[in-house]
């Protein structure tokens, strides 16, 4: 017993001196000269903490002088949950006062996109902040028996706020002036305390790993049924079997004859599955479920009889971000037998049919059809089993934790003078948990594709951003993918911390024989490495995708 008190002490310890490191800068950023030397916090006031202390707090982060500025500067106050209490309180206000102290509002009042572009940084700053927010939450659940899974939820949650950080910089991207760098100035302090605040939090999970204490080792879930159940069952067990809370029918012979009139009758902060059934039929509108409104759940009669589409695009003025058929936003969200469109076309560029920015997202024989960029797998952990999902470049993209059981990926002819890619994902920390898992899928082209003389190119994927991570398991790959299997981004970018890998991929496209020689390319992974990416393993163990009553 006590050994197990002392354990605890310390991981909470650690665990609260993560956070605010993680945050503590991101609200006083502009109340201090950046310029200034680290110092020992004496004019200001500081956390009453040793220098060996804080040295050592910020040892296994990536910018130690921004750790050691931010825990010396805080004032008033030696309790770090107080502190961290504080920093809540003004970060929101802080950031946006920051955005509007700058020459970002005048630069928007001349250019419509920039304007877009900084209405988008405000909303994803507030996402950013808000998972912040949920990390330091998390705190006050500490269970030292279920310590992976605690540590698995606080990362995932702070990469998810270095996803938005960056999701907002790239709102600015192609906009006149310099917008874009003036923004990235302004979040340059902050990216970096979040990404130390993931250090810290993967340190300390490691830590707790390595000392091998008794009933904190991650049990594999295979026959163990007990957890999910005894946790109220949140999520469905079948959701096939499951009376519909609603219905929606274009016909009127549902409730409701849209989805977005639908969505409205979920209870706030709904912690019981919310069934609403679509009936059969081409709903032809933009669809967000909101933050907040969770465990949702809907229902087709069939990915090619139940359709929602739209034709948003960037082409003609919208954001890549805000182009989704259908936006979810809303942790615990089921989707089944229902197709996602985006119907805007190969030369209007970015255009997605599907944007999951939510926790413990669950699609089952869904179709997901675009062209450019069709379904953006945001951010936090998603699970895909027996979907299609086609299109052109890019078109299965983001920072997501997401695997793809038994899908298939459909490429299509392109615009011309064009390539094909079929995933890029967009990993910006090295310790970030975001990776694409395609597992026992297929990867195929439509005719249209491989009747094109001269040939088009198509590769497995490219590097979005630096730390890119894609792992192609026990997939069937057919001819027409290129002999090189892999394309860049732009020129070196990323060749050299990217994280490519193959294992047991089957078919004529999946000899590797020619592939590329990047650094950052695994060939053949071993057994032991591919079992890291197993759906049972890789997202929470998949817990949370036993409830749904979908097999993996």
């Amino acid at each position: 017993m006590a050994k197990k008190l002392v354990i605890g002490s310390i991981a909470s310890i650690l665990v609260v001196a993560c956070v605010v490191a993680a945050c503590v800068t991101i609200t006083k950023k502009n109340a201090s000269d950046p310029s200034s030397g680290g110092g020992d916090g004496s004019s200001n006031g500081g956390v009453s903490t040793s220098t060996k202390s804080v040295k050592a707090i910020c040892q296994p982060t990536d910018y130690k002088e921004t750790c050691e500025k931010s825990l010396a500067s805080a004032k008033n106050t030696s309790d770090p949950k107080e502190l961290i209490k504080v920093a809540f309180e003004s970060t929101i206000t802080d950031i946006k006062n920051a955005i509007k102290n700058t020459d970002l509002i005048k630069d928007a009042a001349k250019d419509p996109r920039t304007k877009e572009a900084l209405h988008t940084c405000e909303g994803l700053l507030d996402v950013s902040i808000d998972d912040l927010r949920r990390s330091f939450d998390k705190v006050g659940t500490f269970d030292i028996n279920k310590i992976k899974d605690y540590t698995d939820d606080l990362k995932t949650w702070i990469s998810a706020s270095i996803t938005y950080q960056e999701t907002c910089l790239d709102a600015f991207q192609n906009k006149s002036g310099d917008t874009g760098e003036k923004m990235k100035k302004l979040l340059k302090t902050a990216g970096e305390l979040t990404s130390n605040g993931l250090a810290m939090i993967t340190s300390f999970g490691d830590m707790l790993t390595s000392m091998n204490i008794p009933g904190i080792s991650r049990r594999l879930l295979a026959n163990d049924y007990t957890s999910f159940v005894e946790d109220g069952s949140r999520r469905l067990l079948q959701v096939s079997s499951t009376k519909p809370n609603v219905v929606v029918a274009l016909d009127g012979s549902g409730q409701f004859k849209t989805i977005k009139e639908a969505l409205k009758g979920v209870p706030p902060k709904n912690i019981q599955p919310y069934v609403i059934l679509i009936k059969a039929g081409e709903y032809k509108e933009i669809v967000d479920v909101p933050r907040g409104v969770t465990n949702v759940v809907f229902i087709g009669e069939g990915p090619t009889k139940t359709k929602i589409t739209g034709n948003k695009n960037y082409a003609d003025g919208t954001a890549t971000f805000h182009t989704a058929t259908v936006a979810v936003n809303g942790d615990g969200f089921v989707a089944r037998d229902i197709g996602f469109e985006n119907t805007a076309g190969a030369m209007k560029h970015q255009a997605v049919a599907l944007r999951v920015s939510a926790d413990k997202a669950v699609f089952y024989n869904c179709n997901i059809d675009g062209y450019q960029d069709t379904l953006y797998t945001h951010s936090y952990r998603q699970f895909y089993k027996d979907c299609s999902i086609s299109g052109t470049i890019d078109f299965i993209f983001g920072d997501a934790s997401a695997v793809f059981q038994n899908c298939k990926m459909i490429v299509r002819k392109p615009g011309n003078n064009q390539a094909c890619m079929v995933t890029a994902q967009g990993r910006k920390d090295h310790r970030g948990v975001g990776a694409i898992v395609l597992r026992n899928c297929e990867i195929r082209a439509e005719p249209a594709f491989t009747s094109t003389q001269p040939p088009i190119k198509a590769y497995l994927g490219r590097p979005w951003k630096e730390y890119s991570r894609t792992i192609i398991m026990q997939t069937q790959i057919d001819a027409f993918i290129d002999p090189e299997g892999w394309a860049p981004w732009n020129g070196n970018f990323g060749l050299n911390t990217l994280y490519y890998a193959e294992y047991q991929n089957r078919g004529p496209g999946a000899n590797t024989d020619k592939r590329v020689k990047w650094a950052g390319y695994k060939r053949n992974i071993s057994p032991q490495e591919a079992e890291k990416y197993a759906p049972n393993i890789f997202i929470d163990q998949d817990s949370w995708i036993k409830k749904t009553g979908i097999s993996y």
